[in-house]
């Protein structure tokens, strides 16, 4: 029985709720990406009982599946469920809006008082503990991809190689990672599943076309892109890297710092490992790090154009394929691909820890920032926030 199907006797739950929820939930989901779904199955599913476990699985499922961070795309699943396409909008901007808040603030004081020394001590500690928290990202994404299969080993090994080397994100190696293994582990034949599996249908009513719904994203894009060709430019990197973000969160940094340093000369190495440090001390999803940089860049028209670029790909891979999915999520080719997508991935983002060190790790005290942030990590398992903090601290009585 789905969400939006309670049982007999049972009240349904009224879509506001599941709203102020996730607006609660996006300024305190504190942890990454893994404990804020935990966060939602433990107060949704177990607690209150607002979503059916299987309902909730699948999301968590499509969001593997799909580009983009899973704890934005299982909350916009939800959304999905109770009032379709602008049900996973409403829940979408209730999630997103505190990080993005939080960003824009520290955004407007970034750029007002940058420099101040205040600040470059500040991220002078901060810069070295994100280097170790992308490490441990990295590695860990690695073990869970690759696993035991030395194909997939082959195919971050390379990826690593090119990225490191070359200082860029391979995009069309990353694809091809994925068709090469869709090749070889699926082949063109494989047949769809013929099995049909029971899909929820969000609730009838009054609620405005879901077609509306669909074009409102690419609408709120439109409107600040047609002011200026830097914000055009923001507009399309943006679209382009939501929708090749495979892997996790972090999985972000090598292709935004290709776009953003590399290739447009937006920001400089340090400037971006500050915009990265910004999405893992704010709660929410790491992407929110797009609305920092687009603040950088143009202001706040270029935050609300980068946040909405990099989500809308997102917000679409959750809402135009959510009924399709659940009835081919066991295909084959579906799942070879993305394995061999999030390979590459892993080993981009292996790739860019190499690049981003020689900018954050300066002299011997960097150096043990990186090292004591990774020890702890790995040893203790603290929440990145603390660890970022922490060293933010160290920066400011060392250097101020």
């Amino acid at each position: 029985m789905s969400a939006s199907e309670p049982s007999p006797g049972q009240e349904p739950v009224r879509f506001r709720r599941f709203v102020m929820y996730f607006l609660r939930l996006g300024a305190v989901g504190f942890g990454g990406p893994i404990a804020t779904v935990g966060y939602m199955q433990r107060d949704l599913v177990e607690k209150r009982g607002w979503i059916d476990r299987k309902d909730f699985l699948d999301g968590v499922a499509l969001g593997q599946t799909m580009p983009g961070p899973l704890a934005a795309q299982v909350a916009m699943w939800i959304g999905y469920l109770q009032r379709g396409a602008w049900g996973a909008f409403a829940v979408a901007a209730a999630f997103i809006a505190p990080s993005f808040a939080i960003v824009v603030a520290v955004g407007a004081l970034y750029a007002e008082f940058s420099g101040l020394g205040i600040v470059h001590a500040l991220f002078y500690g901060i810069a070295p503990a994100v280097m170790a928290i992308i490490t441990i990202a990295a590695y860990k994404l690695l073990k869970l991809t690759d696993r035991r299969d030395w194909r997939l080993w082959a195919i971050s090994a390379l990826v690593f190689a090119v990225t490191a080397m070359t200082g860029s994100e391979p995009i069309p190696l990353i694809l091809a990672a994925g068709l090469a293994i869709l090749l070889l582990d699926a082949g063109p034949k494989t047949l769809w599943p013929r099995r049909r599996h029971r899909i929820p249908k969000p609730p009838s009513g009054s609620q405005p076309p879901a077609s509306q719904a669909l074009l409102l994203p690419l609408a709120m894009l439109a409107a600040p892109v047609a002011a200026g060709g830097t914000l055009l430019a923001l507009g399309l990197f943006f679209l382009q890297t939501g929708a090749l973000v495979f892997g996790s969160g972090l999985a972000i940094v090598p292709l935004l710092r290709d776009g953003v340093v590399a290739q447009h000369n937006w920001l400089d190495q340090g400037q971006f490992l500050d915009a990265v440090a910004m999405g893992l001390i704010t709660p929410g999803p790491v992407v929110i790090t797009a609305g920092f940089i687009g603040y950088l860049v143009g202001g706040f028209p270029g935050a609300v154009v980068a946040t909405v670029g990099i989500f809308t790909p997102i917000y679409l891979a959750v809402v135009l394929p959510g009924r399709w999915f659940i009835r081919h999520r066991e295909n084959k080719q579906v799942k070879a691909f993305v394995v061999g997508a999030t390979a590459a991935a892993a080993g981009a983002l292996s790739g860019a820890v190499v690049i981003l060190t020689r900018e954050a790790v300066t002299d011997w005290i960097t150096a043990a920032i990186a090292l004591a942030s990774l020890g702890l990590l790995w040893r203790f398992k603290i929440n990145e926030p603390y660890i970022v903090l922490a060293a933010g601290l160290i920066g400011l009585l060392l250097r101020h």
